[in-house]
């Protein structure tokens, strides 16, 4: 891009997203819908092994399941929803007409590397289709609740063996306008060459600046629920036992992958 160019579209979508969690009723177009399908297909792919897919929740009730689960009415009310999901069922499928025993030792497809990697690609096609949808000028929200009871999400979606949840996306209309949510310095996540060795080093010059303009963001958001700023915030996630159950290594075990390998 030279220098005399306008900044492109996509950049000022990308600088501008924020999340929405209030969306109207008005429907997103059957066109865009496949658009947004189609952006996410064209994430990049580890191994050109796709293997991921996504579940578009359509049902109310089911809806209403996936919002129970992850504790946010606001799930249910968004015109489109999406849980993407690491899928090696339908690979498993395929290598077993080509003759693989998918039940033997030699079945590699559900190790602790193809799961890490089949999350990263579930994940990019979901942030492809968030950015896609923001373009249009829709609002978006990413779903990391949905996770608060895996079993129970895999139960309500019906995943087969061979599957796992990895995040939800939540599409629509915007009903709000929130400001833009503060980002940590570039300084403090852009590292050259090698990370700082200094642990002082790493936090000085900026954390107590970055946690006022937190507080301050949160206290425009909403006055009446004041918010930790971002240091007590990460203090008090850091002892939480709140995800001691939220570990992927058992459900992930009961869905056919062996992470012990």
């Amino acid at each position: 891009m030279s220098e005399s160019s306008s900044t492109p579209d996509i950049i000022t979508t990308l600088l501008t997203r924020r999340s929405i969690r209030k969306f109207t009723a008005e429907p997103v177009a059957p066109e865009i819908v496949d658009v947004l399908e189609q952006a996410a297909q064209r994430a990049p792919s580890s191994q050109y092994l796709n293997d991921w897919s996504a579940i578009r929740v359509e049902d109310s009730d089911l809806k209403h399941r996936v919002a129970e689960i992850g504790r946010q009415h606001y799930i249910a009310e968004a015109p489109l929803l999406y849980v993407f999901v690491i899928d090696e069922r339908r690979n498993a499928m395929i290598a077993r007409r080509r003759g693989i025993g998918i039940e033997d030792g030699s079945f590699t497809l559900t190790t602790s590397y193809r799961f890490t990697q089949a999350q990263n690609d579930a994940t990019l096609a979901l942030h492809a289709m968030d950015t896609a949808a923001n373009a249009f000028g829709l609002g978006t929200v990413v779903l990391g609740s949905i996770l608060n009871d895996v079993a129970g999400l895999i139960e309500a979606l019906r995943l087969p063996r061979y599957t796992y949840p990895v995040l939800g996306l939540a599409i629509g209309h915007a009903d709000q306008r929130p400001a833009l949510k503060p980002r940590l310095p570039r300084e403090a996540q852009f590292f050259t060459d090698h990370y700082p060795q200094d642990d002082e080093t790493l936090l000085d010059g900026y954390i107590d600046d970055f946690d006022d303009a937190v507080h301050h963001y949160y206290d425009l958001r909403n006055a009446d629920r004041p918010v930790d700023a971002l240091s007590q915030q990460i203090a008090t996630a850091a002892v939480s036992t709140d995800v001691l159950g939220k570990g992927v290594s058992q459900p992930a075990k009961d869905q056919g992958f062996s992470l012990d390998r």
